[in-house]
């Protein structure tokens, strides 16, 4: 038998019900592949918030990963690009000076409007990268390196 998978999943709170969906995603796909895991949420305001708390986590050594989801929309001002790239780039930097895998679902649309149709379109989407980064998290503790 495999032992309990220990992952902190940090959350941004903008557009946290779209968000909320990663863990439905991923708490579904361990479960379906028959392993455990203790999770311990974590709310940050943003995405940018991310990498700094990821770090923090991974530096205690008590996870074996760090999964981190947030929703970066084009708020009508150029800058929604730069916030994901730095995101992406901290998490990476995170899981590089702690050897703690980190997991991004920071997912960036080209078009979001907060209308039904695409509440609706990337709630399920969210759900299906759960699930993917559930995959991931099971590979790496594969992995005998």
């Amino acid at each position: 038998m495999t032992r309990p998978l220990k992952i902190a999943f940090v959350k941004a709170r903008w557009h946290d019900q779209v968000v909320d969906q990663v863990q439905v995603g991923f708490e579904a796909e361990i479960k379906r592949q028959g392993r455990v895991c203790n999770l311990r949420e974590v709310h940050v305001p943003g995405a940018l918030e991310m990498p700094l708390v990821a770090k923090k986590l991974a530096e205690t050594g008590n996870y074996d990963g760090i999964v981190c989801a947030a929703l970066v929309v084009n708020g009508g001002i150029y800058r929604h690009e730069f916030v994901a790239q730095a995101v992406v780039d901290g998490l990476v930097r995170a899981s590089m000076d702690t050897g703690i895998p980190v997991y991004s679902v920071s997912l960036t649309p080209h078009e979001f409007q907060e209308s039904t149709d695409h509440i609706e379109f990337y709630s399920k989407h969210f759900v299906k990268k759960g699930a993917e980064v559930a995959n991931a998290v099971i590979m790496m503790d594969a992995l005998e390196i």
